[in-house]
Order: C-alpha cells, then sequence, then structure tokens
C-alpha cells in the first residue's frame, strides 16, 4: 500500500511535536500547514527532511487551502481553543475540494461527546466542529474524520503543575483527590494519531477513547511522597464550585478573569464524577496498538519530571517568565467573551526567541514556556 500523505495544522503548538515526531518516525509523508509569514520554527529531527514539507497558507483563502492540501490523504489540526471553529470550518471545506479522505479536528482532550461536558462553553467550537464534519460526512460519502479524545496531558501537565504541583508539593484535590481520571502523554497521542491513519475502517466516522493510565491525584502524591519524601500541602475544592464560579468570570473583560474560566472548565470536565474524565471501561487502545502504564512506569515518569524541574527551574529568564504569562493569558487562554488575543506578529516574535532561548538550553520550549506560569491564579 502506498505510503499516506498526512497534513499537520499546529505543528509547534504543545501537542504539535509529539504528532509530527511519530508521523516521521512512521516514515510517512508530512505537510505542515503554518500561516503566512509565521516565525515558529518547525521541530524536524534528523534524516526526517525528504518526508516534510511547509507549506504557508492564507487560512482566510480557500484556493490556498485548497492548493496546500492537494496529495493529502489525511489532515490532523492540533490547533487551539481561539477561533477554533472558524479555521477548521475552513480546512474542512478545502479538504472537501481538495479530496482528502480523513479529518482529525483538534479533540484531544476531555470528552466532549459526554452531555455535561458539552454544556460547558470552552468546548463550544468543538462540538461546532462535531456537528459540522457528521454534516459533511452525510453529504460526501469518500469523506470521513475520527475524533481522538485523551482527557489529560499526563507529562506536560505534571510538568505544568496542573494536576499536583510536583514542584511546590502543592495540590488542589478536586472533589476530594480520589477520583479516578485517564491521563495520556503526549507521546502516545502522538502513536495514536499514526495508528489511526493505518487503521482506517475500524475509526472512520468513531469517537476513539485512549489514555496510558487511569489515575487520582492522591496516588500521585503518594508516588511523589515514596520519590523525595517531602509532606505536601493540599487543598480541596468542588468541582461544582469551580464550574459556578467560571461561568461568572467567563462574562469578565480581564483576560486573567477568563483564563481562570477556562481552566475551571477543564477541571470540571477532568474531574467531575458525571464528565466522562475516567476512560477506563471505552478505551480503544487495544485496537490501537497503545499498552497502557502501570504503577511503576507512572513512578519513573514522576521521578523523571521531579528531577527535570529541580535542575532547569533557576535557570530561566525573568522576562521570559512575564512574557510567558501574557502570552498565556491574552492568547492561549482567552475564549467565549470576544476578546482580541495579542497580535499575532508579536506572538510569533515572542515564541521565536523562546525557541532560540529553549535551544541553546537544550531543553523543550513547548514544556518551558508553560511550566513557569504562576498556576496558582489559575486556579
Amino acid at each position: 500500500m502506498p505510503s499516506l500523505h498526512v497534513a499537520l495544522v499546529g505543528a509547534t503548538g504543545t501537542l504539535g511535536p509529539a504528532i509530527l515526531q511519530a508521523l516521521l518516525r512512521a516514515s510517512l509523508k508530512t505537510t505542515i500547514l503554518t500561516r503566512v509569514g509565521s516565525a515558529h520554527k518547525i521541530p524536524v529531527s534528523a534524516g526526517s527532511e525528504a518526508l516534510l514539507k511547509v507549506r504557508e497558507v492564507d487560512y482566510a483563502s480557500h484556493t490556498s487551502l485548497v492548493s496546500a492540501l492537494d496529495t493529502v490523504d489525511v489532515v490532523v489540526s492540533t490547533l487551539g481553543f481561539t477561533e477554533l471553529f472558524s479555521i477548521q470550518r475552513k480546512i474542512i471545506d478545502a479538504s472537501l475540494d481538495a479530496h482528502v479522505s480523513r479529518f482529525i479536528p483538534s479533540e484531544f482532550g476531555n470528552d466532549s461527546a459526554n452531555p455535561h461536558v458539552r454544556q460547558l462553553p470552552l468546548y463550544g467550537d468543538k462540538i461546532k466542529t462535531q456537528e459540522y464534519l457528521e454534516a459533511k460526512v452525510a453529504q460526501n460519502p469518500s469523506f470521513s474524520y475520527t475524533l481522538l479524545y485523551n482527557n489529560s496531558f499526563l507529562d506536560w501537565q505534571l510538568q505544568l503543575g496542573f494536576m499536583v504541583n510536583l514542584k511546590l508539593h502543592t495540590a488542589t484535590l478536586y472533589d476530594g483527590g480520589d477520583v479516578p481520571f485517564s491521563a495520556t502523554r503526549l507521546s502516545t497521542i502522538g502513536k495514536a494519531v499514526v495508528a489511526i491513519t493505518e487503521n482506517p475502517d475500524a475509526t472512520r466516522n468513531k469517537h476513539v477513547y485512549i489514555h496510558d493510565i487511569a489515575i487520582t491525584q492522591n496516588q500521585l502524591i503518594e508516588i511523589a511522597k515514596r520519590i523525595d519524601g517531602k509532606e505536601w500541602s493540599t487543598n480541596v475544592v468542588s468541582t461544582a464550585d469551580i464550574e459556578r464560579k467560571s461561568h461568572e468570570m467567563l462574562k469578565s473583560s480581564d483576560p486573567a478573569e477568563v483564563g481562570n474560566a477556562a481552566l475551571g472548565f477543564i477541571a470540571r470536565a477532568c474531574w467531575g464524577t458525571e464528565y466522562g474524565g475516567d476512560f477506563s471501561e471505552k478505551t480503544s487502545n487495544k485496537l490501537l496498538g497503545i499498552p497502557e502504564m502501570n504503577i511503576e512506569d507512572l513512578e519513573k515518569l514522576v521521578r523523571e519530571i521531579i528531577g527535570i524541574t529541580g535542575a532547569i527551574q533557576q535557570q530561566v529568564d525573568q522576562d521570559i517568565f512575564a512574557l510567558a504569562n501574557l502570552v498565556a493569558s491574552s492568547q492561549m487562554l482567552q475564549v467565549g467573551n470576544g476578546q482580541a488575543p495579542i497580535d499575532s506578529e508579536s506572538v510569533d516574535k515572542f515564541m521565536g526567541s523562546m525557541q532560540a532561548w529553549a535551544q541553546d538550553m537544550k531543553v523543550d520550549s513547548n514544556v518551558e514556556l508553560y511550566r513557569y506560569i504562576d498556576m496558582d491564579k489559575y486556579q
């Protein structure tokens, strides 16, 4: 069977580099779509250049998108929440005219098929995308989609301090901290995307669930205690209270308040007992050939993250720290209230500087950008 041609939209975000690496390791011809004039550097491993093409596109131009998707079989989108449906709708329309056979939209998180999650405003654009895809598939039988859910990013969120804060030994325990939730490494998500391309019939127009492990916050804390022996400070909160407060904060014109709301909705979707954050009974790991982690594997990962966090923390430039907060609150976390994000040129310049700094430091810029954001103000 000839090798598939995959287009990746969003290769420089949090998840994009992991998916790109998985595609290239599978020797899949890959085209990265990047906005015209973007200063982002594409993270390409040595020896993969022959498989990779970068195409600048104007997302407002149907012709530009159709041309970029010529000969593409599968489109994978890892775009963020900002204007998600508006942009993905244009890419879907172009995919149809370019005769793309499979579209994998930007889900990669909480179970937005869950009726309780669907009521949270943060997921509105994802739901609109789902409905748009369903309508287009009904009209075009040769076109299809796969929705991939992984709940939380295991490694990235542990480094960020969102599940529990391994750096400060603190945790906000949602609904007591004993709620099991699915967690998935970025690399595992990349492998799942490749597996979907290898199993087109079994994943056609399906909601596909994966995870590395289902765990609780208190179990994570116990693992950390076994590793470094330090005591933890915890605060128990109700996800129902968080949801109520998030709805109020979403009305604010303050970007930081909107950021609070976004993270509050994510916490509700991840840890709310009726919100489907534990995928244990419905994973497609076996279908996709993805083994689950055991507690020993998880302990090894936590040990590695504790070591990395301590080694790099003191080397972060304070200007980068401040600007990372600005980008996070004004660009990544603005949803639902019509606030304009930081202009894209400023974001591109900052991200270029961040990537250059990370290369000099020999660290992952996507991890470092968010690890040093003060998450306490979002909890």
